[in-house]
């Protein structure tokens, strides 16, 4: 399986206008690989991405149910929140970026060389300062904080900006993006909500989206 990243000459409004004329450019991608241990709440996720000369545009549609955000601090652990993810390789021989952000809009973001479990994290990793993490721009059309949780069906969108300064500055230089083909893959959970649930875009095989075997080739169109 392959995603292809279109470019475009206008920038998304970053107000998480999935059907505006922007994002329709977009290539759509599916969330719909359930882990085993996920109950059976499944909710419907899809994402599309963008690229231009200095971003990497993102935006998640979740159609949720159970949906709770009480992590506001940054870096907090927001995968236990609804929440959506991007783990990307941007070259072969580098390790990964992990953009986790909860349906309120807080960002856990790390680059991990080896993802091998220790104490405390991983064998081979750092956390990004916040002066990094500030370079991100997130839009989020729910609160910061819902809680209690949201047991009626709802939509929401994450929309999150990536400036490739920031992979450069981890990776060093990218080069010119048209063409290249990086390794990602896309996920949503939900792991202390009412109804915990795993999903991804690209199979694997585990319970860890930490599995950089798995992630699945996204391309930049020329």
């Amino acid at each position: 399986m392959e995603y292809l990243i279109h470019n475009t000459a206008v920038q998304p409004s970053l107000q998480g206008e999935w059907d505006g004329a922007v994002w329709r450019q977009a290539m759509t991608g599916h969330v719909d690989q359930w882990l085993p241990h996920s109950t059976e709440h499944h909710p419907a996720t899809q994402f599309r991405a963008l690229y231009d000369d200095a971003w990497f545009y993102l935006i998640f549609r979740v159609e949720d149910q159970y949906v709770r955000s009480v992590v506001t601090e940054f870096q907090g652990s927001v995968c236990g929140d609804s929440c959506t993810e991007f783990f990307v390789q941007p070259k072969e021989e580098a390790g990964y970026l992990n953009f986790e952000v909860n349906c309120g809009g807080t960002l856990l973001v790390s680059y991990i060389e080896d993802p091998t479990p220790a104490p405390g994290g991983f064998t081979k990793y750092r956390m990004l300062a916040a002066d990094e993490g500030s370079l991100v721009r997130i839009y989020h059309s729910m609160p910061a904080v819902v809680e209690p949780e949201i047991t009626e069906p709802t939509a929401w969108v994450n929309e999150v900006h990536i400036p490739f300064a920031l992979f450069e500055q981890i990776v060093g230089p990218l080069g010119k993006l048209p063409g290249q083909v990086w390794r990602a893959n896309f996920y949503k959970c939900g792991d202390k909500t009412s109804h915990p649930h795993w999903g991804t875009w690209a199979p694997i095989e585990g319970a860890s989206f930490h599995q950089p075997q798995y992630f699945a080739p996204i391309r930049f169109a020329e």
